[in-house]
């Protein structure tokens, strides 16, 4: 690996540096948006369950807000109705959906650095390749001829050729796993949309 690395030169080090934080994040984001840390599938009948005999109080509200995203959420709807009983059903929802404007940007967290170097790492391939053509044309000898070093023009080769690989093997994952993680967000906002609107349907239901 080392061996490869001194042949692709010094234009391989961000390229390295880049697929290192890559790694980082896909791992980061896969801890963060597992399903029990953002909206644990039985959460909202609870919630509904047990607001049929009337509002839980801040313990209980302050329970469920570390629960999960999710929960967050709910929690806001119900601390609005423990601040304001008579609060309207707009400001009920005006509470969830801002709560749920920061849920969505910590779920969003990381996806624009893993889009950045996959944008990126290809560009800083094709550096590579450019530095690699560099050292193939100074391998020539001044008057032209072809007369160069050939230890020079292989490396020139080499650097040229490892860059533009390196990219596309960070590139291509970066890419894929972006995706995957904006669609999982996607699909985990659609969620909680959801469930803020079916919670703030059924309280706005008990009170009347």
């Amino acid at each position: 690996m080392f061996s490869i690395i001194q042949a692709a030169g010094w234009p391989i080090w961000p390229l390295i540096a880049c697929s290192i934080l890559a790694l980082a994040l896909v791992i980061e984001r896969f801890v963060s948006l597992k399903s029990q840390k953002v909206a644990p599938p039985k959460l909202l009948e609870e919630v509904m369950t047990v607001t049929r005999n009337g509002v839980p109080g801040p313990d209980v509200v302050s329970v469920l807000e570390k629960n999960s995203a999710l929960g967050e959420v709910l929690a806001s709807g119900l601390r609005m109705l423990n601040a304001s009983p008579r609060c309207s059903e707009d400001e009920l929802r005006s509470a969830m959906e801002s709560t749920g404007r920061l849920v969505a940007h910590r779920l969003e967290r990381y996806l624009s650095a893993l889009a950045t170097i996959a944008s990126a790492a290809p560009l800083m391939g094709l550096f590579g390749t450019v530095v690699g053509m560099i050292e193939i044309f100074g391998s020539q000898a001044p008057s032209g001829a072809t007369g160069g070093s050939p230890a020079q023009l292989a490396h020139g080769i080499s650097v040229a050729l490892y860059n533009t690989a390196f990219g596309l093997i960070v590139a291509i994952p970066s890419l894929i796993f972006w995706r995957y993680f904006r669609a999982r967000v996607d699909e985990y906002l659609l969620t909680l949309e959801l469930a803020a609107e079916r919670l703030a349907h059924h309280l706005n239901t008990l009170r009347k």
